[in-house]
């Protein structure tokens, strides 16, 4: 059980985990594995080494957590943590092509950089190298993993279909249809993520599943966070411009709660969203109409939900809070 800070817990799990990692990705083609090194900000294209740092490893942190969770050293978690970060990576790698997104981190995402069927092709081979890495952990291991990107899929589903569906009327997105997809398309590799760390680590099947359970918690509210972010965050900290998600009409979480306030604001804001409307303008009506305090009150119920597995308390409150 560590009492060490957030930012300690990921560097030291980062350290744990990237050899294996590194390791793992460089069997696979070589042109694959550059590609793959890219996404994870390992190295520029043509393959010379990057100046940027990658994610912050929050899945590989909860892996090795989850070992600990169940009294194993945290080195019992690499494999669920190289498992995990695989299925993410691979999971951007196909996000960004699905949303059109042209960057990621500050950098040109993968099919940007090398195209959109190498892009396929290395997310491909990034899944099917993280099935492999839990081969000789056993079929309950690959099973749970297989289950949460069962429920990533579902999740990435819903969220496309919801940009096809209007903003207002019986067929407008409710904000609990939002927090089902967001369990799904984000909870589910996070509660994977110390789940599976905790399985590796020889807990018992009710350790397994509460780490779970806390990790979707947390995955819900770590997508909510960034909703607000992508609304209200500062671009320098996010990487992302202001009010980028109103001008691109992404139905995230404050809109959908501002959305069903009973107030004429709410039929402002509407009408806006249904035309070419000012995004300050939208984004003060959001604010007006509660969805930025509904959002961080989820948050923070989901965070306390997830609160009550000890073991996760180190990430938590980082994960709230970051630059709100």
């Amino acid at each position: 059980m560590t009492t060490l800070a957030a930012p300690e817990v990921l560097t030291r799990s980062r350290r744990l985990v990237r050899p294996a990692l590194q390791e793992a990705v460089g069997r696979l083609h070589p042109w694959v594995s550059e590609m793959a090194a890219y996404s994870f900000g390992w190295c520029e294209v043509g393959g010379a080494p990057a100046i940027a740092s990658g994610g912050k490893g929050v899945r590989q942190a909860l892996a090795v957590l989850g070992a600990e969770a169940a009294g194993a050293p945290g080195r019992a978690g690499v494999p669920a943590a190289v498992a995990v970060e695989l299925v993410h990576v691979f999971s951007l790698l196909h996000d960004d092509i699905m949303d059109g997104d042209p960057a990621r981190r500050g950098r040109p995402t993968v099919w940007k950089a090398y195209g959109t069927g190498p892009a396929v092709l290395a997310g491909d081979a990034l899944f099917a190298l993280a099935v492999e890495t839990l081969a000789d952990a056993g079929s309950d291991a690959v099973r749970l993993l297989s289950a949460a990107l069962s429920d990533l899929v579902r999740g990435q589903a819903d969220d496309l279909l919801f940009a096809t569906r209007p903003w207002t009327g019986p067929e407008r997105v409710r904000p609990e249809e939002y927090r089902a997809m967001a369990e799904h398309k984000t909870g589910a590799l996070l509660g994977c993520a110390a789940a599976l760390g905790a399985l590796l680590g020889g807990a018992p099947p009710a350790t397994v599943a509460a780490l779970d359970r806390a990790g979707r918690h947390l995955g819900v509210a770590f997508q909510i966070v960034d909703d607000v972010l992508g609304i209200w965050g500062d671009p320098l900290a996010t990487g992302k411009p202001v009010h980028g998600d109103l001008r691109e009409r992404k139905k995230t979480f404050p809109i959908l709660a501002a959305l069903d306030s009973p107030t004429p604001a709410a039929a402002q804001l509407a009408r806006l969203l249904e035309s070419d409307g000012p995004s300050q303008e939208m984004a003060d009506l959001v604010e007006k109409c509660g969805g930025r305090s509904a959002a961080l009150a989820e948050a923070r119920r989901r965070m306390a939900l997830a609160e009550t597995t000890y073991e996760l308390r180190p990430l938590l409150d980082y994960l709230l809070r970051r630059d709100l």
